[in-house]
């Protein structure tokens, strides 16, 4: 795995190595929110969504958890661990069904996504 050197500096403190997970989480974490996610989950994760002429049950559980488990699966990739991935998935629904409730912004919504890679980082160099 080409992180797996800068993961294991990580462990050791390594504040560049953090730097370069950091950039990679937020890499994964672009590609999940635009070309992995697509037109219909983007809208349908929003349990307020209602399409013109849709008779279709709603499905907005379904999507909402796709894209988390998109993103969970993105964190695993990075960093190789099921605990990270399991918390990305809950804390990843949680802060997009807090946007799509009017709870926040689209930029407070980002913010939480980068504090909780951030958080993932601090974490992941106190495994070890």
């Amino acid at each position: 795995m080409p992180l797996q050197p800068y993961l294991d500096a990580l462990s050791e403190g390594d504040v560049a190595a953090a730097a370069v997970v950091l950039f990679a989480l937020l890499i994964a974490h672009a590609l999940c929110d635009h070309p992995l996610q697509g037109e219909f989950v983007a809208l349908r994760k929003n349990r307020h969504y209602r399409p013109e002429g849709d008779a279709a049950p709603r499905i907005w559980p379904y999507c909402m958890s796709a894209h988390a488990l998109i993103h969970a699966g993105g964190v695993w990739i990075v960093l190789g661990h099921p605990g990270f991935a399991a918390t990305e998935f809950a804390l990843h629904w949680l802060i997009d069904a807090l946007k799509a409730e009017g709870k926040t912004s689209i930029h407070v919504d980002q913010l939480l996504h980068l504090l909780t890679k951030i958080g993932y980082v601090a974490a992941f160099a106190t495994l070890s």
